[in-house]
């Protein structure tokens, strides 16, 4: 008979594995199993704790649909969504950093000229903004033709999908980058809103001591045929929040200045933010043959 105590149980789990699985599979789970047991014998969980986190998740697969996925919430309040973000897109040619993508993307959104607004809403003292910026390749040559989805939400701190009130895709469009890599659009300055905290989420937030804010931030999805796609967020150098985003996504390159618009502008504030793409892995594999 197999003598399994809690010295031993940790390898048998392990020589459980099949010898069919692909390497990634036994990578994976082997570490998954050293890592999971040797928490539970560090902080020498309890029967109740371990009963507790099960109710826990099934909680948060209760709440969860196609619209709400309250794992990759849990998962960003911990940080893991970020880190993965950082391991899987690391800057290695002084391309722009990512970032999450967030809860609230909508595929398909309006399809906008250069310099249109995205606003379908107005709100009383929200002040308007317009965004513009360059995009270009690692050597600084502009890039034509690159789609750029854009996503914020509404000065109440809601986006359009969380908000009855406001008409679909209220706050969000599609661009494409002229012949010289530029896009414009006219939005509005975001801001801190909570990240939905009536679920399991919010009770692992309580949990943790750890409020439930986001810094005021547009979202942008960048993406063209031959270069790495971009998901990715500019910050309010003067929003709330900054240094302590509930979901850890915040970083110093991505942070820009909303400045007062110069006289006779359309807008009340304007927002000048470039971004670089990477050349796609098979682009530089044949180049470099």
């Amino acid at each position: 008979m197999l003598n399994v105590n809690k010295d031993t149980i940790t390898d048998h789990v392990i020589a459980a594995l099949s010898n069919d699985i692909p390497d990634r599979n036994r990578q994976i789970m082997t570490s998954l199993i050293r890592h999971m047991h040797a928490f539970c014998k560090e902080v020498d969980l309890t029967f109740a704790e371990w009963f507790a986190a099960c109710e826990f998740l099934r909680r948060a697969g209760d709440i969860s649909d196609e619209k709400r996925n309250e794992f990759i919430l849990i998962a960003d309040i911990l940080g893991v969504e970020v880190l993965v973000d950082m391991l899987d897109h690391r800057v290695t040619d002084g391309e722009s950093e990512s970032t999450v993508l967030g809860p609230f993307y909508r595929e398909n959104p309006p399809v906008l000229p250069k310099g249109a607004s995205i606003i379908k809403k107005t709100f009383d003292n929200a002040q308007t903004v317009k965004v513009s910026g360059r995009i270009s390749d690692t050597a600084g040559r502009p890039i034509e033709g690159v789609t750029i989805d854009v996503w914020e939400d509404a000065p109440n701190g809601l986006y359009d999908l969380q908000d009855p009130e406001q008409p679909a895709y209220n706050l969000r469009g599609r661009f494409t980058t002229d012949a010289n890599g530029e896009y414009a659009f006219v939005a509005l300055r975001p801001e801190p809103y909570p990240i939905p905290y009536d679920g399991a989420g919010g009770e692992l937030l309580k949990y943790m001591g750890h409020h439930p804010w986001r810094p005021g931030h547009i979202h942008f999805m960048l993406s063209k045929d031959g270069y790495q796609s971009l998901i990715s967020q500019i910050y309010d150098s003067e929003t709330k929040y900054l240094d302590n985003d509930s979901v850890f996504a915040v970083k110093q390159s991505l942070i820009g200045k909303f400045a007062k618009a110069p006289a006779g502008a359309d807008t009340d504030l304007v927002l000048d933010f470039d971004f670089k793409l990477k050349k796609a892995a098979v682009e530089r594999l044949v180049a470099a043959e």
